[in-house]
């Protein structure tokens, strides 16, 4: 298998890239990202540069190309920040991508070789507006935030190209990840792993929204997995409109601060304090908390237990 990942320095794609390598001896994975990729491994080559450079594209996507994790994005605050660089990252950049893709299924099939198939990372943050608490596979999009806008862009984006048989896609509208190690990022959802991370390390963090925010969660071991499960599904399995609400656990930030109290011992708990902040509400709080999954468990998407385990997974391998 030859695999380009969008994003592929990031953390997230460097778990996508190790579970690849480890499931595939013969898989070889080209990084796209601004930086290299943090895998050493002989098979991993990085593309660095730009997505809407057509020089970084024609280097990393090509005949031989069989799939493509498009994982790069400017991120939920970012976006809201800096309208213009979200737009050329998460609409121009995507396109430009999509592009690359087409001319290389259309090479392909000259082979005799199947479509590139193509998994893009979509978000929670396409919902907005009133909404059921179970929300249904097939609710329609409402997106209160820039990044929600453009992801639903990218949405469609991805299903007109694979209708009109240009790739074979499926969208991912990925749980927010919860517990990233490393240093916070710039998505307003950032504080769902900081007020678990920084107090297992003994450092104090804030918590900008209210206790009774419902939060729709995964592991960030179950968030790779399922992107890669997505990567195998049939055409059929993945449906005539290729978007899943990929499987979390729906958890209260109160459940989570209870989990971290569980798990960490009262000192760690008190180590977080709560700041309101309203811009991360106006984003956060828009979001969905519950979905109908059924049918994606029923296909092979995995989901987290509890959050217990999450966080008790967290401590083990990230916080001794």
């Amino acid at each position: 298998m030859s695999i380009v990942i969008t994003g592929g320095a990031g953390f997230l794609g460097t778990l996508v890239t190790e579970r690849l390598l480890a499931a595939d001896p013969a898989a070889g994975v080209v990084s796209v990202d601004l930086a290299p990729s943090r895998v050493a491994d002989e098979r991993v080559r990085s593309v660095v540069g730009d997505l809407t450079d057509p020089a970084v594209l024609a280097d990393a996507v090509g005949p031989g190309t069989e799939g493509i994790f498009h994982l790069a994005a400017v991120l939920s605050g970012g976006s809201e920040e800096d309208f213009d660089l979200a737009m050329r990252v998460n609409v121009d950049g995507t396109r430009a991508l999509l592009g690359a893709a087409r001319e290389a299924t259309a090479a392909r099939a000259d082979a005799g070789d199947p479509a590139v198939r193509l998994v893009f990372t979509s978000s929670l943050a396409v919902f907005g507006g009133p909404m059921p608490d179970v929300v249904p596979a097939h609710w329609a999009t409402q997106p209160d935030s820039t990044y929600g806008a453009l992801k639903a862009v990218g949405e469609l984006l991805v299903a007109e190209y694979s209708r009109k048989g240009f790739l074979d896609g499926r969208v991912c509208r990925l749980p927010t990840i919860s517990v990233r190690p490393g240093k916070p990022n710039s998505a307003a959802s950032s504080f769902a792993s900081g007020i678990i991370r920084e107090p297992l390390a003994g450092i104090a963090a804030t918590c900008p929204v209210p206790h009774e925010t419902r939060m729709w969660l995964s592991s960030p071991d179950a968030a790779a997995a399922n992107l890669v499960h997505a990567m195998g599904l049939s055409r059929e399995q993945a449906g005539r409109w290729p978007v899943l609400n990929v499987p979390g656990i729906s958890v209260t930030v109160g459940e989570m601060l209870g989990a971290l109290e569980r798990v960490g011992g009262a000192e760690a708990r008190a180590l977080v304090t709560d700041e309101p902040d309203q811009r991360v509400m106006d984003i956060v709080c828009s979001w969905p908390g519950d979905f109908e999954v059924e049918r994606l468990v029923e296909l092979g998407f995995v989901r987290d237990e509890t959050f217990d385990d999450v966080v008790e997974a967290y401590r083990a391998r990230f916080a001794g």
